[in-house]
């Protein structure tokens, strides 16, 4: 299993947000380009970097920071935040980072995102869903977390076969350190196994990264306060 830290850019700042609200930012010292270097040294072959800018205004905002940090890392980096435009992915790409993530764009345009995966290739391109829990079924949320596409993750799943990677957030557990949902990511596994599915949401202790049968995982806010140790997880992911 890879272990993904998690950077989330806001302004040029590194923060976290809490189940993706904004008005609940918590910003880091820690500059960008320096927490980078500190995942490397730890062992991280990944980061994953959220512009939450991006995300917002539904476009990249922070591409050349992001750039420069791309070129500057000695690990690779894995970028979501408002890609919804081929020039935009390709831009990014170009600029050094290795993959990129396409959130609710998936849901509402997948004939435009088939065709991000046949241009840039499954190994470049990450579909992300944010989950909602209704009545046992995940729902998928689009736009920010704040509005309901009335399809379920079995349905957008099923839109994309020849997807490779698909991150996977239950909103409910972003930011709360509540634990990961062990049996809905189960399922995927179990259901989907063509699909190297990467966790995110609640993963809060080593214990939390035992249980995992994910490829990979998120691991954000129980970094950044210092309730993982990033070192220790990457060896227990490895194991």
């Amino acid at each position: 299993m890879i272990v993904y830290p998690a950077m989330d850019l806001m302004d040029g700042k590194c923060v976290r947000l809490a189940q993706g609200r904004f008005d609940e930012a918590t910003t880091y010292p820690a500059d960008p380009a320096e927490a980078l270097a500190a995942f490397a040294d730890a062992g991280a072959e990944w980061t994953h970097v959220v512009d939450l800018d991006g995300a917002k205004a539904r476009s990249p905002v922070q591409h050349d920071l992001i750039a420069r940090l791309a070129q500057g890392a000695s690990q690779k980096l894995q970028v979501a935040g408002g890609f919804r435009e081929a020039d935009q992915i390709a831009r990014m790409l170009d600029g050094g980072v290795a993959r990129v993530v396409i959130g609710s764009v998936a849901v509402s345009d997948p004939e435009r995102v088939n065709a991000f995966l046949s241009q840039f290739g499954p190994d470049r391109i990450v579909l992300a869903l944010d989950v909602n829990m209704v009545n046992g079924a995940p729902m998928v949320a689009t736009h920010g977390w704040t509005e309901s596409s009335g399809l379920t993750l079995w349905d957008v799943a099923a839109l994309y076969p020849s997807a490779r990677h698909m991150l996977v957030t239950d909103i409910s557990r972003d930011g709360m350190l509540s634990g990961p949902n062990l049996p809905l990511l189960d399922h995927i596994v179990d259901v989907s196994p063509h699909l190297e599915v990467q966790a995110s949401g609640g993963v809060s202790s080593l214990d939390d990264l035992s249980k995992l049968r994910t490829a990979g995982v998120i691991i954000g806010k129980a970094l950044w306060e210092g309730r993982i140790d990033l070192e220790e997880a990457i060896r227990i992911a490895r194991a």
